[in-house]
């Protein structure tokens, strides 16, 4: 896959997190493989996470194509930049489309970036997984590594104002590869979702200190933050999903 602008998007980003004076914690990448097809399993806590989501696979030399809702697509600045970066597109409402692309892309050797959860996690905790992510990586036949990513969420995420103050740290941990066979994609999702929930765990209580005290509405309420617990932050879902769906009966009878 021929790619011009992926490689000097990588040089601007890494500029920028340098201006930003941004610290890593990354772990686990010798986990993502230098070649062949692969699907990364990613949370999803913040907007800029498919930003972030791809340096798991930078140590290996490889580019992140990832799986993006349409919306990105047909912004008309954002949009020409994913499909530049053959990111793949997702229609909420024909996702088979998007799967099959997803597997080409896999089965010719390219690396895949996936969100499990599918829409941002309000509480900072991991949602309820699709299947999505087993199922692809067992058509294609490719390992599904999972990553975490924490500290993402502090710069731009729902419900509250962007920071992109300097002197974050972003950590990104990379699990052992999973290898679904698509028998039975609940009890390999549940596994999947298990194995990211321990990687959570880790990457919280690794973070500094200093930058998550108690208290900070970032940090998970279990963690002693003040981000809504599971139960609160799927109300908000929720919520945020009738008021979407009442501005488009709205627009609808104007």
């Amino acid at each position: 896959m021929r790619d011009i602008t992926y490689p000097p998007i990588i040089v601007t980003a890494k500029t920028a997190f340098r201006v930003l004076g941004q610290r890593f914690q990354m772990t686990g990448t010798e986990h993502v493989p230098r070649s062949g097809g692969v699907l990364l399993a990613c949370n999803h806590i913040g907007y800029v996470d498919f930003i972030y989501g791809g340096l798991a696979a930078n140590p290996s030399g490889r580019l992140v194509r990832f799986m993006a809702k349409k919306e990105l697509f047909d912004h008309r600045v954002v949009g020409p930049l994913m499909r530049s970066l053959h990111h793949i597109e997702v229609d909420r409402g024909a996702g088979e489309a998007s799967a099959r692309t997803a597997i080409d892309y896999l089965r010719a050797g390219e690396a895949v970036g996936i969100f499990p959860e599918a829409t941002i996690s309000r509480s900072f905790e991991l949602k309820e997984f699709k299947t999505g992510a087993v199922r692809i990586a067992a058509e294609a036949g490719v390992p599904l590594v999972p990553v975490i990513m924490w500290g993402t969420q502090r710069m731009m995420t729902k419900d509250h104002p962007r920071d992109f103050s300097r002197g974050k740290t972003i950590a990104l941990t990379v699990g052992e590869p999973l290898h679904p066979t698509g028998a039975d994609p609940v009890a390999e999702t549940a596994e999947l979702r298990a194995a990211m929930t321990g990687l959570l765990d880790t990457t919280i209580r690794a973070y500094p200190a200093d930058e998550q005290p108690p208290g900070s509405w970032w940090l998970p309420a279990s963690f002693g933050g003040s981000a809504p617990t599971p139960a609160e932050a799927e109300r908000l879902d929720v919520e945020e999903k009738r008021a979407r769906a009442a501005r488009r009966a709205n627009k609808s009878t104007k």
